[in-house]
């Protein structure tokens, strides 16, 4: 089956390892994937414009409804090559919903713009999927499409670690949650040793750090990250993002306020325990529980008291390794790329 993949796509953010995964994965199944859009010359992806070939559109919307390539006139011919029965929309931000405001994170500005986001959703496909095991419409139902690679895994070997703690991501509705994690280590902070935020934002404005977008979204606090030594690095591509989290002990794993309460899944939740670090949730342990198993538990970030659990973190690394074994060989049991794309085909077909 050759499917053709919708999704306007950036190689520092977003889905992009899974662009990139989908593509190596079919390939290696006897289907193929394909990005709409016209072939890029160093690109990651594998780009093309011959939607006539296609045995579905896959339309994967984030932060954005439109084409990265094209125009109206090219929406109009991959709707009119392709039958609508085999047409799929995943929602990945939860964009398919009323306007919903979590803590100064929301979904769309307006009611309106909630309204007009459907309304594209509903053109396209009456299959309406988003990466959540608890969608709040009756009508979407539950695709998770991020996915597990046990090819990123790396050994998790903790002797002669560069930094205590490193995250990578750029900050997009997430100076809440790891303000959190960094109030958390400030009583051990000498204990902790270098902490590094790798993305856009942190120590400077975002690119979207625009009158037009909500305060929440580019919110950060340059001279505190000082005060805690804190040092910060721009983006980096997709392929990087498993070694680079490798560089310290632990890594905070932090979503948007509004994925927490959609209760969405992420590159991110996928790629974090395939590196040499140990995971700490920042989400609820049903959250945890449902998607990594109940020994993760142990690797959720708890209110009372939280700079005893990454004291504890750092103190017995190996301890917590184990813990993360067993998240991957859960992960590769039930998420990975080659179950997540059979999934996908099932639902073409359906």
């Amino acid at each position: 089956m050759r499917l053709m993949f919708i999704h306007y796509v950036l190689e520092d953010r977003g889905s992009a390892q899974d662009m990139h995964n989908y593509v190596q994965t079919a390939r290696a199944l006897g289907h193929e994937v394909v990005l709409y859009g016209r072939p890029k010359p160093g690109s990651a992806f594998n780009y093309s414009l011959h939607v006539g070939s296609a045995d579905a559109a896959i339309f994967i919307f984030e932060w954005t409804t439109d084409l990265q390539d094209g125009d109206q006139v090219d929406l109009v011919r991959l709707v009119a090559k392709v039958p609508r029965e085999r047409r799929v929309v995943i929602d990945c931000d939860g964009g398919y919903n009323d306007a919903i405001s979590v803590v100064g994170d929301v979904n769309h500005r307006d009611e309106a713009a909630s309204r007009r986001w459907m309304q594209v959703c509903d053109s396209l496909s009456d299959k309406i999927y988003q990466p959540t095991y608890h969608p709040l419409r009756p009508n979407v139902n539950t695709f998770l499409f991020h996915a597990y690679h046990p090819g990123w895994e790396q050994p998790l070997d903790f002797a002669g670690k560069d930094y205590g703690m490193v995250y990578v991501g750029n900050n997009w509705f997430r100076w809440r949650g790891m303000k959190r994690f960094l109030r958390a280590l400030e009583p051990i902070r000498d204990k902790v040793g270098r902490i590094e935020l790798v993305g856009h934002g942190w120590d400077e404005p975002a690119p979207w750090a625009k009158p037009t977008n909500p305060k929440a979204a580019y919110e950060n606090d340059p001279e505190y990250l000082r005060r805690l030594g804190v040092e910060c690095e721009p983006p980096i591509r997709f392929d990087q993002v498993v070694p680079w989290m490798g560089k310290g002990i632990f890594t905070p794993v932090v979503l948007r306020p509004l994925f927490d309460h959609l209760r969405l899944v992420t590159c991110r939740t996928f790629e974090t325990p395939a590196a040499n670090v140990i995971p700490l949730f920042a989400q609820d342990a049903e959250y945890v529980r449902e998607i990594y198993g109940d020994e993760a538990l142990e690797l959720v970030l708890p209110y009372e008291h939280p700079h005893e659990r990454i004291l504890d973190l750092i103190s017995r690394p190996m301890h917590f390794a184990d813990i993360v074994r067993g998240i991957r060989q859960r992960l590769t049991r039930k998420y990975s790329y080659e179950a997540q794309l059979r999934e996908l085909i099932g639902i073409v077909e359906r």
